[in-house]
C-alpha cells in the first residue's frame, strides 16, 4: 500500500466552495489503475487547511495517476488561489 498526502490551505476565503468541490468532485481517481481510496480531512483547530490521503495498491500507480490527462482534468474544478 502507498498513500499520498497533500495539504492545503485556502488563502482567498473560498473554504466552502472547496469543500462543495471535493464533495461533487468527478471522480476520475476512482477508475484508476491502483486506486484504491480518498480521504479528505479538515482539521478543526485550522478550518482553512485541507489534507487529502489518497490510497494505492504501490508508488507507481500513484505516480502514473499524478502524470496522466486525466489527473489534470479531475482538478479543473477545484477553486484558484490555494497555498
Amino acid at each position: 500500500m502507498f498513500v499520498a498526502m497533500s495539504k492545503f490551505e485556502v488563502a482567498n476565503g473560498m473554504t466552502d466552495q472547496v469543500y462543495d468541490a471535493f464533495v461533487n468532485r468527478p471522480h476520475l481517481v476512482d477508475t484508476a489503475p491502483g486506486f484504491v481510496r480518498m480521504e479528505v480531512l479538515r482539521p478543526r483547530e485550522a478550518p482553512n487547511e485541507f489534507w487529502l490521503l489518497t490510497f494505492w495498491h504501490n508508488e507507481g500507480s500513484f505516480r502514473n495517476w499524478h502524470r496522466s490527462h486525466t489527473y489534470h482534468n479531475a482538478h479543473s474544478g477545484i477553486p484558484k488561489g490555494l497555498n
